[in-house]
Formats: C-alpha cells, sequence, structure tokens
C-alpha cells in the first residue's frame, strides 16, 4: 500500500483570480475538494507543506488525510496547475474518496534488471520504455506505491505487455478492464 501523508487546510470564502493571488502572495495555494457526499469546498493549502509532499514520487497516488480547520477527510490528488515558467503550482484539485468505493488512480513503473536483461548482455541492445506510469482500479487501501516491471528475460526484440505485471491483489489495470486489445507494450528490447 502507498504511503499516507498529511495536508493542512483551511476554509476560503473569497474566489476568483484577484483573491487566489493575494492568496499565493502569502504562501497558500488555493484548492478545492470535490466529490464523495459532500459538496464541493474552497480551501487554501500551505505552500511549503505541498510543495515538500510533491517532491516525493508516490504522493500524487497516495491517500493523503486532509485536515480543513479541524475535520480530517480521506482524498486523493486529482490535478495541478502550475505555471507556464515558474517553478510555482496555481492550484490544486483534491477528491474526496470512501473506503468502500474503488478509485482510479496512475502508479509509477519501476523497471528492474535492465543491465541484466538478456537481451542488452547477449545481443547489445537496449531497453526502450513505452509506458512510465500505469492507470490501475482499485480500494484505497490497495493502492501500490508503484508496480514493478521486471525486464530480466527479455531477448532481443521481445516485449513487457500489461498483462504480464503481476499485478497486486485486489488491483486491476484500467487498460485490460478495456479488453485484450488494450493490452500495450510496456517495454521492448531493440538493437
Amino acid at each position: 500500500m502507498a504511503n499516507t501523508y498529511k495536508l493542512d487546510a483551511t476554509l476560503r470564502t473569497d474566489k476568483g483570480k484577484g483573491a487566489s493571488r493575494r492568496l499565493r502572495r502569502t504562501g497558500k495555494i488555493p484548492a478545492i475538494v470535490y466529490g464523495g457526499e459532500g459538496e464541493p469546498v474552497s480551501i487554501s493549502l500551505a505552500e511549503n507543506q505541498l510543495v515538500r509532499n510533491l517532491q516525493e514520487e508516490q504522493f500524487y497516488s497516495s491517500i493523503i488525510n486532509l485536515n480543513i480547520d479541524g475535520n480530517t477527510e480521506k482524498v486523493l490528488l486529482r490535478d495541478l496547475q502550475r505555471h507556464p515558467a515558474r517553478p510555482v503550482v496555481l492550484h490544486a484539485d483534491l477528491q474526496r474518496i470512501s473506503s468502500n468505493e474503488k478509485v482510479k488512480v496512475v502508479v509509477q513503473l519501476h523497471f528492474v534488471n535492465e543491465e541484466a536483461c538478456a537481451g542488452v548482455k547477449q545481443s547489445g541492445g537496449k531497453v526502450m520504455k513505452a509506458m512510465m506510469d500505469l492507470e490501475i482500479y482499485c480500494l484505497p487501501k490497495d493502492i501500490p506505491e508503484f508496480v514493478e516491471v521486471d525486464v530480466l528475460d527479455l531477448n532481443l526484440g521481445e516485449s513487457v505487455h500489461i498483462s504480464d505485471l503481476k499485478l497486486p491483489e485486489g488491483v486491476e489495470s484500467v487498460q485490460l478492464a478495456h479488453g485484450e486489445d488494450h493490452d500495450l507494450a510496456i517495454a521492448t528490447v531493440t538493437k
């Protein structure tokens, strides 16, 4: 299961471009929480706390305990708006989750045994990665930190597909749920 993170937030009543700019000047980031049984709520997040968590790869697919003025909700990060020229987060979208409803999450793929791969060692090939992440469907408690892709047994010209992955119990690929036509290649050994 992925790590659980914590963010502190406060409700905000001022909305719009001007209010958001004033908020950013004070070290806060405007955000919205939606989904679940509640109404959408406009909040502000501490910029330094959010940016620190964004440095970790698994934050993007982990459960976040969001503390809004003393009330805690479980949410997932759904979208970030960033400034086009500066490394600044402009806005965040968070979705409420329920522990008994499945969610779609994008998790990172971690490739192992690239140097020991048969096609690389014996034939001088390279592992070409076609995908770096995978969209999965599972209960929040089953969200993995990452999905491991083992390329050890690949020979020159062979590929590893989504159907070849060993997903944890209770986790299914969104692409494979659409049928065999969507069994994409994740990595291929080429010359």
